[in-house]
């Protein structure tokens, strides 16, 4: 999540009673699940002066531990335990004061859905795609406007106004991703955004529990996420734990005022993460990283707050329980409490042992993107138990190699020096890789428009340890700066009807964008049946002559995959003499691109190309 999104006037409203508030307006989790590994749940209730009311149930298996009342009588948070023995069904909660009821709530536990594979985590074996649901395809009309909201038009003229993308959309073209070669879909946060303005990126959360209704609906995701499993696509899901909008009743309305962490005055985030791992960082700096506020439109949680704490973990348990989700990609990492989210990780791994999670680190060394991953490997004295990042260093790394000039630590060089330090994570295949995002230039821009380049780095991409990640439109070469982000956040052309062109069919591309798209897809393709791209280990040679060359294997010889990055700007011929403990006894390659086999003693590479040859 980049900052300065948008800006909105700022200003702290402590605990202020919105109009009209009923007696019993919401209770979150509004239901929740039986056989849950972790029997403590608490519920946040709300409503008119509901926090001098008292509270009872009456079902088997469920017991009524606390009732904490807090600063803002608006509120109370219930803690219940829920045995083992407890069945589906619902039960009444009741809410009197002085002996006389004021509410009821109908509590619903549901039954957990047990189904072999249904949360099958991502791995090395997947490709994902990200994209953002307003700007991919527009499946249904009829939910572009809703009057409700604030932000209650639509402009398609208009990089920050919203453009009728809908999750429906993305279910249509399904097929087309599957077609490519993805496995996996990532969509930036679905939940409602109820800004006044850029409320389409989703990061300015003003509900948790509810699908912004400009997209669709939460039956509509489940279905969605339902959908995407019979196909053999994976889900991912973009969770944000550090910041809120504005708009969010959370905000408007505080159960207490240390919901959020407040200063005298405003104070932004310095967007530093070294403070928080240098030995020598004053506490200061640190705080302002950690507490300091995104932006001011996104009010900071306080996550030692244990009321904050469990509000946003149980929220994520519903949403991967209710929807069925694989992966959580979780935005702007470094900005939370170390501590809490080690302890949320532990949480959602002990109740899905297969779910996988990555965080977002945009940081600029290997060291500072293992500080953050799990197993304490550089140190830290805190394991975070997160399994990947971002690899974002690996991206710049890639960059270098394809426009950088060769140096002792440039061009190919950087490559080649980046990858030596994996032996920072606990395991680097975890990592998440990627050449561009919704918040950065896109790639083929980055490369000025070098059809060569786009493809040698494509290669690299998805023959790569880690998990190769896609931004949507990449294999259609669509380009641009982010300055302003919203010129890398335009819509695919063909998502919306009336579209002059629609690149979701080869007769809608150009020449030059089919060839783009198929390159992509033979590599997508072959990696879903090469054990060595899947779940092999990586061997790299040290770059000779601007030549840099890597191998992707497993125990058995036979389906070895080389990999020759020719960064210079004419063609070389390169004797592979030296490779001989990888190489030994596979004497004919097949290019993957091309299908053609030939013997591997010298391969000609031609300028600003990476070959992937498998071996024989």
């Amino acid at each position: 999540m980049k900052k300065g999104i948008f800006l909105v006037l700022f200003l702290l409203i402590a605990c202020r009673l919105p109009a009209q508030l009923p007696a019993l307006e919401r209770i979150e989790p509004m239901f929740w699940f039986t056989g849950m590994k972790h029997r403590q749940l608490q519920l946040l209730v709300r409503g008119n002066s509901i926090g001098q009311a008292d509270v009872s149930l009456n079902y088997p298996g469920v017991k009524l531990i606390k009732v904490n009342r807090v600063e803002n009588p608006h509120y109370l948070f219930v803690d219940l335990e829920i045995d083992a023995t407890a069945r589906p069904g619902k039960f009444e909660l009741r809410f009197t004061r002085s002996g006389k009821k004021i509410a009821g709530y109908s509590y619903e536990l549901k039954a957990r859905n047990s189904a072999a594979g249904r949360i099958q985590g991502v791995t090395e074996k997947d490709l994902i795609y990200l994209l953002m649901p307003d700007r991919f395809a527009n499946g249904d009309p009829r939910n572009d406007v809703r009057r409700e909201l604030a932000e209650n038009t639509m402009n398609r003229d208009s990089m920050y106004a919203r453009h009728g993308g809908d999750i429906q959309g993305v279910i249509d073209h399904l097929d087309y991703l599957k077609d490519l070669g993805v496995t996996a879909v990532w969509m930036t946060p679905e939940i409602e955004n109820n800004m006044p303005k850029a409320s389409y990126h989703g990061y300015a959360a003003t509900e948790h529990y509810r699908i912004d209704p400009r997209y669709g609906s939460n039956e509509l995701y489940k279905k969605y996420a339902e959908i995407c499993h019979e196909k053999g696509l994976k889900v991912i899901k973009d969770i944000v734990h550090n910041h809120i909008g504005t708009g969010h009743w959370l905000f408007t309305d505080l159960p207490m005022k240390d919901w959020l962490n407040q200063w005298p005055s405003y104070q932004q985030t310095s967007y530093r993460e070294q403070p928080l791992l240098d030995i020598h960082a004053s506490k200061s700096d640190q705080k302002q990283m950690l507490n300091g506020w995104f932006v001011p439109s996104m009010p900071d949680l306080n996550q030692t707050n244990p009321f904050v704490q469990n509000y946003l973990t149980q929220n994520h348990i519903w949403w991967i329980e209710y929807a069925g989700i694989d992966g959580l990609r979780l935005d702007t990492y470094p900005y939370n409490d170390p501590k809490f989210m080690a302890d949320w990780a532990q949480r959602l791994q002990a109740e899905f042992p297969d779910l996988s999670i990555f965080g977002e680190t945009l940081v600029t060394a290997a060291a500072n993107q293992a500080f953050f991953t799990g197993g304490n490997t550089v140190g830290r004295g805190l394991d975070t138990h997160l399994p990947g990042i971002t690899d974002a260093v690996l991206k710049d790394a890639i960059y270098e190699a394809l426009n950088g000039k060769a140096g002792w630590t440039d061009g190919i060089n950087r490559l080649y020096a980046t990858l030596a330090q994996d032996f920072l994570y606990k395991n680097p295949n975890q990592n998440v890789i990627f050449m561009d995002n919704h918040d950065m230039s896109r790639y083929y821009s980055m490369v000025n428009e070098d059809f060569d380049k786009f493809k040698s780095g494509m290669s690299l991409l998805l023959t790569m340890r880690g998990i190769p990640q896609l931004y949507y439109g990449t294999e259609i070469l669509m380009k641009n700066f982010s300055n302003p982000d919203g010129l890398v956040r335009s819509d695919f052309p063909g998502g919306w009807k009336g579209d002059k062109t629609n690149k979701f069919t080869a007769a809608g591309r150009t020449a030059q964008e089919n060839e783009a798209f198929n390159h992509i897809r033979n590599l997508a393709r072959f990696r879903q049946k090469s054990e060595a791209l899947q779940s092999g280990k990586l061997m790299q040679y040290v770059p000779q002559d601007g030549i840099y060359v890597y191998f992707r294997y497993t125990g058995q010889a036979a389906g070895t995959v080389m990999v020759i990055v020719n960064s210079n700007d004419s063609g070389k011929e390169l004797d592979t003499a030296r490779f001989g403990e990888r190489m030994q006894g596979l004497t004919y390659g097949k290019d993957i691109q091309t299908g053609k086999e030939q013997p591997v003693a010298k391969i000609p590479v031609p300028a600003k190309t990476t070959l992937v040859l498998e071996l024989r």
